[in-house]
């Protein structure tokens, strides 16, 4: 049988449906010598018009269906169907794929619808036989028939050897056809699978990506709000440093003027010092004073009793000086008084134990406030108040008490 490339179109059409007066076959013999090429004529009707796919098969005789033709050829288009030439057609059957057996066979023409458009009468495939020719040979032709006979064994030998091989590679090529097909279609079901798989992953980067989208939005939208936010907060940071500033020059102000009252506290310090040194002497003043008054009174009842002894105008002498040593004792006392009110404004007393603040301490509101805020101890037999640091001679001054 023939190999091609591609096998013919085919149908499962019965003979009762085929047109077989459209393509008429010529110039068909009773019987060809096998070994030989042969040439098929055959002539297309008017209203018949050939087509790529159509094809002329050698069929055996009782076919029943196009699919049983043992081989075929591939009909020539003509150039121009209107001309005389084109009527007439032919193709060419090479020997190696003719049948080598002595059954009768036809041409048939097949067009690609697998539809049958015409066939030709039986012929045989035989050698010529003795009745039907008469042969006068010479015994060197003899000779030569015998040897060309003996070439045509050996041909057909290898042609045999050669069909039995390209038998066995067909077969093989159809194992491996058949394995490629299987692959093929193994692979087209990994392939459906992928695609499923593709789509499937196709649409997830789709929903993945749409929700990046979104949180991209919400992203830039934050950013946006914290864009907002740092340059209210850069305003701040500006605001809080120029009040940083204002802090900083107010506390330095404040150094400033705290330098200035430890200078002033220190000046009245010192003159707190001289008016408690003055204070001093005029407290001795006033003591000798008070002696002096003492040793006066005693004068002015020794001279009261001399009085009464010597005269009024002695009385009168002493009179006077005493009431001048008076006006001296008040004036002093005056001074003294004035001195103990200047002194109450540099040293402060607390109110509950009646202790006294030094004149040094800057704020004596705040040393009188943290005063009151330390525990202090006080005698339940006499009510005299001790501070918390002075625990020890609290101690000693309630066991006084037992004693």
């Amino acid at each position: 049988m023939e190999e091609t490339v591609e096998d013919p179109p085919t149908s499962a059409v019965l003979l009762d449906h085929c047109h077989f007066s459209q393509v008429i076959f010529n110039s068909v013999e009773k019987f060809y010598i096998p070994g030989g090429d042969i040439t098929c004529y055959y002539t297309l009707t008017q209203h018949f018009i050939p087509r790529r796919k159509d094809w002329i098969g050698i069929f055996r005789v009782g076919w029943k269906t196009t699919r049983e033709y043992y081989t075929f050829m591939w009909v020539t288009l003509p150039v121009d169907l209107n001309s005389e030439s084109a009527k007439q057609q032919e193709v060419q059957f090479k020997a190696y794929y003719l049948p080598k057996d002595d059954e009768y066979y036809q041409f048939c023409y097949v067009d690609q619808d697998g539809v049958v458009r015409g066939a030709s009468i039986p012929f045989q495939f035989r050698p010529e036989n003795e009745e039907d020719i008469l042969v006068v040979t010479t015994q060197g032709e003899v000779e030569e028939i015998e040897q060309h006979n003996k070439e045509l064994c050996k041909e057909n030998r290898e042609l045999k050897d050669s069909c039995v091989s390209l038998q066995k590679q067909n077969s093989d090529m159809q194992a491996t056809l058949q394995k490629k097909q299987e692959e093929l279609e193994t692979l087209k079901s990994i392939n459906k699978k992928l695609e499923q798989t593709m789509k499937e992953q196709k649409d997830c980067w789709e929903i993945e990506l749409l929700q990046l989208k979104e949180q991209n939005q919400k992203m830039s939208s934050e950013n946006e709000k914290m864009g907002v936010r740092v340059d209210q907060l850069q305003a701040q940071l500006s605001n809080q440093g120029k009040e940083m500033e204002k802090l900083v020059q107010g506390v330095q102000d404040k150094t400033e003027q705290l330098e200035h009252l430890k200078e002033e506290n220190g000046q009245l310090f010192l003159s707190l010092t001289e008016q408690r040194e003055h204070q001093k002497k005029l407290e001795q003043t006033v003591e000798e004073m008070k002696q002096r008054e003492t040793t006066a009174v005693k004068k002015q009842q020794e001279l009261m009793a001399r009085l009464s002894l010597n005269g009024c105008d002695q009385n009168m002498d002493l009179s006077k000086r005493l009431s001048e040593n008076k006006m001296i004792y008040n004036v002093l006392q005056r001074e003294k008084e004035k001195m103990e009110e200047e002194n109450d404004l540099s040293i402060k007393k607390c109110p509950t134990c009646k202790s006294d603040f030094p004149d040094d301490v800057f704020d004596h509101n705040l040393a009188l406030e943290q005063h009151l805020q330390t525990p202090s101890l006080s005698c339940p037999i006499c009510d005299k108040t001790f501070s918390a640091k002075e625990k020890q001679i609290f101690e000693d001054h309630v066991f006084c008490h037992t004693l």
